[in-house]
């Protein structure tokens, strides 16, 4: 009996666990991607060789979506500024498991944005990464962050007040 219950319990953990690897992946990669464009001078330029104002430009036509590509053209910087504090919004709430399931549905719509615009034409499809990131996030946004968050943290806090 002893040595079921223990099995059952090295489950239980391990299952608790099992969305950490997935939580940190994402949060350190949105952080990166963020910082990436706020340090990178030519990606924030409205037009220019590297600038998201080209990179809009250039994917406009094959777009699944061409309003979506028109409005970020209203204003390229705004935009591209507007995605890297986003992502680096998303990042950092992921990593530390902060608001984790709104976080994560960020994480979801900047992807969804992303393959719906930018990677949309890419054939065959399965070397589109913001699919994969789209799908990465669903479980994020179904389960949140159990353990090591400040979700957690808080949880637990509220329980011990409750009486």
């Amino acid at each position: 009996m002893a040595h079921g219950y223990r099995v059952d319990r090295g489950r239980q953990t391990a299952s608790r666990y099992a969305l950490l690897p997935l939580r940190v992946f994402l949060g350190v990669t949105f952080i990166y991607a963020g910082l990436d464009k706020l340090t990178d001078p030519a990606f924030l330029s409205d037009s220019g060789p590297g600038s998201i104002g080209e990179l809009m430009h250039s994917v406009r036509d094959t777009a699944a979506i061409p309003a979506l590509v028109d409005l970020a053209l209203k204003d390229p910087s705004g935009f591209g500024h507007a995605i890297a504090f986003g992502e680096l919004a998303v990042g950092i709430g992921t990593l530390i498991g902060l608001l984790a399931r709104l976080a994560a549905l960020g994480g979801a719509l900047i992807s969804l944005s992303l393959w719906l615009t930018v990677s949309w034409n890419t054939e065959p499809y399965y070397y589109g990464n913001d699919l994969a990131y789209l799908m990465a996030w669903s479980p994020l946004v179904l389960a949140g962050a159990a353990v090591l968050s400040v979700d957690a943290f808080l949880a637990e806090r509220r329980r011990r007040r409750t009486p």
